[in-house]
This record gives C-alpha cells, structure tokens and sequence, in this order.
C-alpha cells in the first residue's frame, strides 16, 4: 500500500463513523501493515513533513483501527504502536491551541485547541488491552485520530475561525491562507 491509498476530503467515508473491531484477525494485522506503509510513503514524499499517525479510515477502512509514530523527532524510526477501538476516557488539563496537519487534507494546517492530557484505553494488536495517559503532542495526535474514527476531520473544530488556516510553504514554513478564498467556499472541504 502507498500514499495513493491515502484518501482525502471531499471522500465521503472521511465523514462517516468506523465500526469497533471484535477480533484481531489476520485481515485486521494485514490492515495495520498497509497503514505503516501508507504513512511511511506519504513521509517519503514530504520534504519538510513527519507521517505521525494514521486511522483506518484514511485508507478506506470504516474500522477503528489507529497507528501512531514511536518517534515523532526522528524519521529515521520507522516504528508505531497499534491502537485498535481506542477511546478517550478522560480529557484533563486546559486547552492549548497548537498547528496541525492531516493526510487526509491537502495541504492545510489549522490552528486547533486540544486538551494537553488525555488518558485513553484501547487494545493492541495481539489482542491485550491497552491503557495509558498521553501529554502534550501525543494527547493532540490521540485526539485527532479518535475524531478520524467518529467521523470528524480537524477542520470542524475550526470552520468559524477565518484566522486558522494555513499553508506549508516550500521552505516549510506556515503561510496564512486567504478564508474567504481558500476555505469558506470550498466544496472539497465542507461537501
């Protein structure tokens, strides 16, 4: 699987919510691989981007399935762990607003608010539960990719915020976008 596989808005699965697995079969350990690859060649293709993480959904896959990086800070760790029904059982802290990207939307970043702690429960791929509490830019990135499995894209948390939205440029620094231009009317986006 590849960054192709990537789909992106205006696909309408992207806005549908994804089934709980019952049973980590061979079918889900196949999912999970082409999720790793998928992300992996999308980073490749990226100059100045780090493929963080991943939801089933983004290839297609109405399951709630997640893959997270091991290590944002280093490309060179191709490693993730695998979260499979993963909730948020707890939102602590206050909210910090910081930049995000998604796979799944081409080339806009968005100034988000995200709780800086969550705690959150899952299982693995053999089957064992999962618990653990994430900080800081893991909170984000957990909270991110659960929205991916309710059917939310971190565009919803911002649509009203004309001041929001951003574009990489190609030295792979954050440019405002025009609201009304770029955003407010673009049917890719909102369908």
């Amino acid at each position: 699987m590849n960054k192709e596989n990537i789909i992106t808005l205006p696909h309408a699965s992207l806005r549908q919510r994804s089934k709980k697995v019952g049973l980590v079969s061979e079918e889900i350990k196949k999912l999970i691989t082409d999720m790793e690859a998928a992300t992996l060649d999308w980073e490749d293709s990226r100059a100045h981007e780090v493929g963080v993480a991943l939801a089933a959904v983004q290839i297609d896959s109405l399951l709630r399935v997640v893959v997270v990086r091991n290590n944002f800070d280093n490309k060179k760790d191709r490693t993730f762990q695998v979260f499979i029904n993963p909730e948020i059982t707890k939102y602590e802290g206050k909210l910090v607003e910081d930049y995000e990207g998604c796979l799944s939307i081409k080339d806009i970043y968005g100034s988000v608010k995200r709780y800086e702690k969550v705690r959150v429960k899952a299982i693995d791929e053999n089957g064992q539960p999962v618990r653990l509490t994430a900080e800081g830019f893991l909170a984000r990135v957990f909270q991110h990719e659960i929205d991916h499995t309710n059917g939310i894209v971190f565009i919803d948390h911002i649509k009203e915020d004309s001041s929001a939205f951003f574009r990489l440029d190609e030295k792979g620094h954050l440019e405002p976008l025009d609201y009304e231009s770029d955003i407010k009317n673009n049917a890719d986006l909102w369908g």
